[in-house]
C-alpha cells in the first residue's frame, strides 16, 4: 500500500503547473545565431546569449536517455485534435507546422491547447540508450502559459498518408513557407502510453518550463518519407542531457 500511495503522489507530481516566463516561445525562439554543430552548436548555445544561460547551466534540460523510468498510476492521455489548415514553416532550423485551432489535449484535470508540431532527426530522446531515426514535438500550451510537449518518435515502415502528404510539401528553403490541410491525429500511433517527466525545451533559450510526454510506441512512415526530411535536416537533434536524479515516470 505504501508503494501504491508513493507511486500515485509521483503521478500528480508530474502534473504540477509550469510556468512560462517571459519572452518564451514554444519552438525555442529560432534565432539563425544557434546552429547543430561547430562554434554555434549544443556546447555553445549557453555562451551565445545571456538569455540563453539554462542551456549551459540548468539541472532539468531535455532531451534526456528514458530508462529506468517508474510504472506509475498516470491519466490517461486524451487527444481532442482537430483538422484543419496549417502553415509549414522551414525555420532554417526544421520544419514546423504552426497550427491555428489545432484542438486539444487533456491530461488528468489539465487541457492544453495544440499549437504546432516540429520534427527532429535523429530522434532527440533515446530508450536505453537507443536512437530512433526521426522524432515528432506537438507542442501544447494552456490557458495559463503552462507547456505540455508530446514526442512520437518515427521509424520507417508502412506509408502513413497525413505524414506523407506533410514531407511532399515541406518548404526546401529556410524562410519559406506553404499552407497545408492537416489532420493532426493521423500522426499518431495506436498506442497511447507514455513516459513522463519534467524537462526543458531542446532549443535555445532551453528554459525548464517543459512538462514532457514521450509516446513509448513509435509511428511507422515511409521511408522515403524519412529521407526527404533528412535530405534537408540530417541532423537537428540536441545531444541527450543528463538526468539529474528526475523521476521519469511510465504510464501503466
Amino acid at each position: 500500500m505504501k508503494r501504491r500511495a508513493f507511486l500515485k503522489g509521483l503521478g500528480a507530481m508530474a502534473l504540477c503547473p509550469l510556468c512560462a516566463g517571459p519572452g518564451f516561445a514554444a519552438d525555442g525562439g529560432h534565432q539563425h545565431l544557434w546552429s547543430y554543430e561547430g562554434d554555434s552548436g549544443p556546447d555553445r548555445w549557453g555562451a551565445l546569449s545571456p538569455d540563453n544561460a539554462a542551456c549551459s547551466v540548468g539541472a532539468q534540460q531535455s532531451p534526456i536517455d528514458i530508462s529506468g523510468a517508474i510504472d506509475a498510476d498516470l491519466p490517461q492521455l486524451v487527444i481532442g485534435w482537430e483538422p484543419g489548415t496549417g502553415t509549414l514553416v522551414n525555420n532554417g532550423h526544421t520544419i514546423q507546422c504552426d497550427l491555428a485551432a489545432g484542438g486539444t489535449l487533456t491530461r488528468g484535470d489539465r487541457s492544453y491547447r495544440l499549437v504546432q508540431f516540429h520534427l527532429h532527426a535523429p530522434g532527440e530522446h533515446t530508450v536505453d540508450g537507443k536512437h530512433f531515426p526521426m522524432e515528432a514535438h506537438f507542442v501544447h500550451k494552456d490557458d495559463a502559459g503552462g507547456l505540455a510537449v508530446l514526442g512520437v518518435f518515427l521509424v520507417p515502415g508502412a506509408a502513413n498518408a497525413v505524414y506523407g502528404a506533410l514531407a511532399s510539401a515541406f518548404p526546401q528553403k529556410a524562410g519559406e513557407t506553404a499552407a497545408i490541410d492537416i489532420d493532426p491525429r493521423g500522426l499518431l500511433p495506436g498506442e497511447l502510453k507514455y513516459w513522463a517527466y519534467r524537462g526543458s525545451l531542446t532549443t535555445p533559450p532551453c528554459s525548464e518550463i517543459v512538462e514532457w510526454m514521450v509516446l513509448k510506441a513509435p509511428l511507422e512512415v515511409a521511408e522515403l518519407d524519412i529521407a526527404r526530411f533528412t535530405s534537408l535536416y540530417p541532423m537537428n537533434a540536441r545531444p541527450t542531457l543528463a538526468g539529474n536524479r528526475r523521476f521519469i515516470l511510465s504510464s501503466r
